[in-house]
């Protein structure tokens, strides 16, 4: 049988990768029903075992061996390096979700989270597929996908008056989530999205729409 070429075969674990990322998106759907104390009593638990078993790869080299054996597959060649000692994505993304509900509010967390989801799953695919033009670290193809799928996310993400000022912010928001994931800065992706998505989504509400409640969606604990 023939064996795929390298980069159709680099292309379908990324279709794999990016289907269980995207089934992150999860997270932000069920947290827009549940308080944030319900939250965190899931993801919290969850993200210590996923990142204790994370690091006892690096600690252990029979479990190493275990793990990559059956794993491996999903993981992309700097998150074997054990020269570099790397976590995997799927624990910088319950490490966003838990640190940004923490610390965000409900409208803006849900937003922020499903952007990075959504929008770098959709930049991946795109950039690596059809990606011509480089733009910063990546292709300005995968940067436009990132962009335009955002628009959608901050489309149907809630909010809390529904003023046309609110879906601007997300606009903005978005853009700046496109350049951040363009940048390839070390730090990870799940953490540098979430995280500069919703900072100056909070900042915004602040400066430009100072008599609403950003916790407004926040369910009392």
């Amino acid at each position: 049988m023939n064996s795929l070429p390298d980069v159709e075969r680099s292309y379908s674990g990324e279709l794999a990768r990016k289907a269980i990322h995207l089934s992150s998106l999860s997270i932000p759907i069920v947290y827009s029903f549940i308080s944030k104390s319900t939250a965190l009593s899931i993801l919290v638990p969850l993200t210590l075992l996923v990142g204790c078993t994370d690091a006892a790869r690096h600690l252990f080299p029979p479990f190493r061996l275990f793990y990559h054996r059956w794993l491996g597959w999903l993981m992309r060649a700097h998150e074997k390096d054990e020269n570099g000692k790397r976590l995997t994505g799927a624990t910088y993304v319950l490490l966003a979700a838990s640190i940004g509900i923490m610390i965000f509010p409900k409208v803006i967390i849900i937003t922020a989270f499903a952007i990075m989801i959504v929008s770098d799953t959709v930049a991946a695919l795109i950039g690596r597929k059809f990606g011509k033009h480089p733009f910063m670290s990546k292709s300005l193809e995968g940067t436009v996908a990132f962009f335009l799928s955002s628009v959608g996310v901050v489309c149907l993400a809630p909010k809390v008056g529904y003023v046309p000022a609110e879906y601007f912010i997300g606009f903005a928001a978005a853009l700046l989530g496109a350049v951040v994931e363009a940048m390839s800065i070390t730090v990870d992706d799940n953490l540098s999205i979430t995280f500069s998505v919703g900072g100056i989504m909070w900042l915004m509400y602040t400066v430009f729409l100072p008599a609403i409640n950003v916790f407004a969606l926040d369910i009392p604990s």
